[in-house]
């Protein structure tokens, strides 16, 4: 993806979701870093400011920092929240556990971009996916669409 490409128009993320970026790695990072805080919006029409937050683990951040973070961002009621790479460097139930908190953040009105060095991981706790192509191109997904592995 190159400095040029841009978001489509009008992506909208579900507020009280977490939409999951699916993909390679290097394609979700490009999606992470075209996004500009400056100019999202809010459904609430053309005026309609959206406050955007960011969050990402601190070298050496266990879970419970982290989800105290999630907890005090929460507070601020953002209307996005983009989680960027949070669950990196942690074992599985503390993955889980980050996410479960992930998961209450979305549940109490926040639109929640996630992209995780995990992402099977994280469409645990989605209600929304979206697969980054080759190209930077979005298709959305449905978890429940995905295949099962059970």
């Amino acid at each position: 993806m190159t400095s040029t490409e841009q978001l489509p128009a009008g992506l909208r993320l579900r507020v009280g979701q977490v939409t999951v970026l699916l993909g390679t790695d290097e394609a979700r990072r490009g999606i992470v870093q075209l996004l500009d805080e400056a100019t999202a919006r809010t459904g609430a029409g053309p005026g309609g400011r959206a406050t955007v937050c960011r969050l990402s683990a601190g070298c050496g951040d266990d879970a419970t920092q982290r989800c105290a973070a999630l907890r005090a961002l929460a507070l601020d009621r953002p209307s996005l929240l983009i989680a960027d790479r949070i669950t990196d460097g942690l074992d599985g139930p503390s993955r889980r556990t980050v996410l479960g908190e992930l998961a209450l953040v979305a549940g109490a009105g926040v639109a929640v971009l996630a992209d995780d060095a995990d992402p099977v991981a994280a469409l645990a706790v989605a209600g929304h996916a979206l697969r980054v192509g080759p190209q930077g191109q979005l298709t959305s997904e449905a978890p429940d669409a995905l295949p099962s592995f059970d």
